[in-house]
């Protein structure tokens, strides 16, 4: 069965993101994603046993990290 979006591909459309679509999203590792989410570092919120991250608020709190210096995103400087 063929799937409506790539394998490996980098989430640019989709409002709500997986654990798996963010890290591609922000170019980190899954684990850190999940990290943070549990850490409540970023804006996630858990639906039964799943993170869910809606896009359009990552991208918020991703432009306040990243106009506050936040060392942790200087890979993504130029990017958007």
């Amino acid at each position: 069965m063929a799937s409506t979006r790539e394998q490996n591909s980098i989430p640019t459309e989709q409002e709500i993101l997986t654990i798996e679509d963010l890290a591609a999203y922000l170019r980190l590792k899954p684990q850190t994603i999940y990290k943070w989410a549990q850490g409540n570092r970023i804006p996630a919120a858990k639906l039964g046993k799943e993170w869910r991250f809606r896009r359009s608020i990552i991208d918020r709190w991703l432009d306040e990290q990243m106009l506050a210096g936040n060392p942790e995103f200087e890979h993504l400087k130029g990017l958007r």
